[in-house]
């Protein structure tokens, strides 16, 4: 093989997985939006202490997020760490993007850093859960 068909073999291997990433953090978003949703008929119908309402909408993200690395992962046998960060980060960057739109307003701040964070943490977590599952 010549350096340009490696090169070029290493460009659609990028971008396969760059639209892997992509895909699971656009099924993570989704799973998030519907579940969302159902958190709030949920508060709207009850009454659930406010104290309750970040720890589960934290949950809401985190499982949003491995069910995006089981989703990017169907084919992917390997990198489940980075991957996984990816993922992660994308999710809360589109999460942001959505929400953002919804509330008719962009605001960066400390939240979205600690977001982003907690993101990635949780992406590289669940990226090596997704990868290690099939093993």
């Amino acid at each position: 093989m010549n350096v340009k068909a490696l090169i070029n073999q290493e460009q659609e291997s990028n971008a396969s997985i760059m639209q892997g990433v992509f895909k699971g953090a656009l099924f993570a978003v989704s799973i998030s939006l519907v579940a969302i949703l159902m958190f709030a008929f949920i508060i709207k119908l009850t009454s659930i202490s406010d104290v309750l309402i970040d720890p589960i909408n934290q949950a809401i993200k985190g499982i949003s997020i491995l069910m995006g690395c089981f989703y990017a992962f169907k084919e992917v046998s390997s990198n489940g760490l980075v991957k996984g960060i990816l993922i992660g980060a994308m999710y809360v960057i589109l999460s942001f993007i959505i929400f953002s739109l919804l509330n008719g307003q962009f605001e960066l701040s400390k939240t979205f850093i600690n977001d982003l964070l907690f993101g990635s943490i949780i992406g590289a977590i669940c990226g090596v859960i997704a990868i290690n599952y099939k093993k």
